[in-house]
């Protein structure tokens, strides 16, 4: 029994064990499977890296020939009389053989770029390693450093797009150059190629930038601003920003000192005291070189060779721009000036008193009101719409959808003509008009002459409250000056490369006409008044001009565009806080502006007038219906009686009739007097007078026809009637 009990335990035992076993002995060899399909893998990924580095390192080019290459392109821009005014791209400076190098400089890029430089085979496995830990067990994304190796790969060989193709690229290369050259050749390498911003590469190159003498004199201080170029030159850059700089080599000296590079003493160096060099060659043609440069990227295809850009910039104009600009804007306050000439072409570009302050372009980028200036839109429009420079207008108070606009001086001039109440820029007029075309229309005929910002359209945007660009309104001013054609500016005449071959040339861009010719005609009518007697005296340059100031609310910006003999001027005065700035007026300081930069832009032009001559279209020839009419105290009309009512007379006398009946004597009617009316041809009679008729059809003594009269029509508003006013009247 003993015996049988205990078969039954070890069955009952070993049934229970038998799926364990199996089940371990499944894991196993799955396990062993694994890790042996890893090693395989592994190994078949070791051959096929080497085979690549092999590869890679075969087809590598020679070191002389690594030393030759260059990384970037050079641009030579030229003005519009060829003159070299700028020289872009890649400066290299001097090469220098490693032994040239100061050892400092060797340490403080290894120290802050890879200070495991010197033992690792062009990747780092340490660092690749901390990068995938900290990848996996935090929320930074994954961002290992490339070794100075890769960084040569990727800026000799690659592209700097951040894609998985690109660094298993870099790294395959990384590893080939480890095994061609030495650590001395690839550091020499670098250290002369490497980019430090500002269009230096090479550590020569740099140092005669920034602090003015060749890279073999080097201090600890300047190696350490140098070397923490590189992660971002721009940033770091010591022409852009000091402190930046100056925190960025603190940065660098101390991991020189934690990886024992250099010593302590070594590392206490005040970088503040460095003396930097002054960078005379920023100077105001940048703001136009920073604008046009961007668009040879949509101009040209893809090259890399060295070319020449042929600008539209005059080298005279320019300086006179920046003179004028410096000259008269107020203290603590930008300016910016843009000139175009008859077909768009710039020829000065001012974006700011000092382009090594800042760089900042306020002719193409900033964004201002342009206060009374945008009222060129509005007067366009009207023009367009029926107006004349003749027609009468009041300078009264008025209310527009609970807006009432008020007048500079606050003061009221009543009734005057258009020509007149442009000339001294009336806001109440502004507005009156703004409100009877329509300020959809006015919007609209701004997005027609160019502005490209957004446009409000409340009754305040008559007086220039939605922000436009300085080039925009200069464009719109050109086209005026076109008479009422489109005007595109461009830079760029031509490019080509250094051996001659012309890469791009400019074409004219087709013209389209904005505006009929009358009315380009009328408004520069109106801008010519606005100089001659109105706000805009100070531009007065000795020959016909024509333009309008603009004045924000609280002085925060002062503008002057005009335009004479063929070349167009926007001038923009203010802060860049928007704050405002005492007596900045645009008849005063950008008018003056203005005129100084004028005088010397059109002294070799003849002077020219303009044409102001209005050739009215048939449909503003005809004579208004009311004007057929008369006044109706001026002719015979019936009543609602019947009765025939003569001129001056309310109603017919009792016992008469309404007119005289010759060859009858009718009880009550009295015989046709000297004076009444006369009889017609064929001897009925004539119910006017042959005075008034003559006046009611538009005859003078004498006519036959209606002579040609420039009474416009007007455009009738929603809910009123479709009447048309008696001439001097206004809806």
């Amino acid at each position: 029994m003993a015996r049988r009990g205990s078969r039954r335990r070890f069955l009952k035992r070993g049934t229970s064990e038998m799926p364990a076993k199996k089940e371990r002995g499944w894991f196993a060899r799955w396990f062993r499977r694994l890790v042996l399909s890893g090693v395989i893998a592994s190994v078949l990924g070791v051959i096929f890296l080497g085979l690549a580095v092999l590869f890679a390192a075969r087809s590598l080019p020679s070191y002389g020939q690594l030393r030759a290459t260059q990384n970037a392109q050079t641009i030579v821009v030229r003005a519009r009389d060829g003159t070299q005014i700028a020289e872009l791209g890649p400066s290299f400076g001097k090469w220098l053989d490693s032994s040239e190098i100061p050892e400092v400089m060797k340490e403080a890029m290894v120290a802050v770029e890879d200070r495991r430089f010197r033992s690792h085979f062009g990747i780092d496995p340490i660092g690749l390693a901390r990068a995938t830990y900290v990848w996996a067990t935090g929320t930074k994304r994954f961002g290992a450093t490339s070794t100075i190796t890769q960084q040569l790969a990727r800026n000799i060989f690659l592209n700097s797009n951040r894609t998985l193709d690109r660094k298993l690229r870099e790294a395959v290369l990384a590893m080939a150059l480890e095994s061609k050259f030495s650590k001395e050749q690839i550091l020499e390498l670098y250290l002369n190629k490497v980019y430090f911003g500002g269009g230096a590469y090479g550590i020569d190159s740099a140092s005669r930038k920034f602090f003015s003498h060749p890279a073999t004199d080097l201090s600890t201080a300047e190696a350490a601003i140098i070397a923490g170029l590189v992660k971002a030159p721009s940033r770091y850059s010591p022409t852009a920003d000091v402190q930046a700089a100056v925190s960025r080599a603190n940065v660098v000296l101390r991991l020189m000192r934690e990886q024992e590079r250099i010593s302590a003493s070594e590392a206490d160096v005040d970088v503040s005291a460095v003396k930097l060099k002054e960078d005379r060659a920023q100077n105001s043609v940048r703001y136009f070189t920073d604008w046009a440069l961007p668009q040879l990227d949509l101009l040209l295809p893809e090259t890399f060779e060295p070319i020449e850009v042929w600008t539209t910039i005059d080298i005279g104009m320019q300086q006179a721009g920046t003179a004028a600009i410096k000259a008269n804007v107020p203290g603590n306050t930008q300016g910016a000036l843009v000139s175009l000439d008859r077909d768009g072409a710039i020829l000065a570009m001012v974006g700011g008193t000092d382009y090594v302050s800042t760089s900042y372009n306020r002719a193409t980028d900033a964004l201002r009101q342009p206060g009374s200036a945008f009222k060129l839109f509005v007067y366009l429009a009207a023009l367009e719409a029926g107006y004349t420079p003749e027609d009468r207008v009041k300078d009264v108070p008025v209310t527009i959808d609970g807006w009432s606009p008020r007048n500079s001086g606050g003061s009221y001039a009543g009734e005057m003509d258009v020509r007149t109440a442009f000339a001294y820029s009336k806001n109440t007029v502004a507005a009156q008009l703004g409100n009877e075309v329509g300020f959809g229309t006015v919007a609209s005929m701004a997005r027609r002459f160019g502005i490209t910002s957004p446009i409000s359209t409340f009754p305040s945007m008559v007086l220039g409250s939605s922000e436009v660009r300085l080039i925009d309104m200069t464009r719109a001013f050109a086209s005026v000056s076109e008479g009422g054609t489109s005007v595109e500016p461009y830079g760029i005449v031509k490019v080509t490369t250094s051996d001659g071959d012309v890469l791009y040339q400019h074409e004219d861009a087709r013209r389209t006409q904005l505006v009929p010719e009358y009315v380009a005609a009328g408004i520069t009518d109106l801008l010519q008044t606005a100089v001659n007697t109105g706000t805009g005296k100070a531009a007065q340059i000795g020959r016909p001009v024509a333009g309008k100031t603009g004045t924000t609310s609280s002085n925060k910006d002062g503008w002057f565009v005009g335009f004479s003999s063929g070349i167009t001027t926007g001038v923009w005065m203010g802060r860049d806080d928007a704050k405002a700035v005492a007596g900045l007026q645009g008849g005063r300081a950008p008018a003056q502006a203005f005129a100084a930069f004028m005088r010397y832009a059109v002294k070799d032009r003849p002077i020219t007038k303009f044409d102001t001559e209005l050739q009215l279209p048939e449909w503003q020839l005809e004579p208004d219906e009311e004007y057929y009419y008369g006044d109706p105290d001026d002719y015979y009309y019936v009543d609602e009686q019947g009765n025939l009512i003569e001129p001056g007379r309310l109603q017919p006398e009792p016992g008469t009739l309404p007119f005289p009946v010759e060859g009858e004597n009718i009880p009550g009617v009295q015989p046709r007097r000297e004076g009444d009316p006369a009889e017609a041809a064929d001897g009925a009679p004539q119910a006017a007078s042959d005075d008034f008729l003559n006046r009611a059809t538009g005859r003078g003594p004498g006519q036959t026809r209606p002579p040609p009269t420039t009474n416009s029509r007007r455009v009738p508003q929603p809910g009123q009637p479709d009447q048309m006013p008696a001439p001097g009247q206004q809806n």
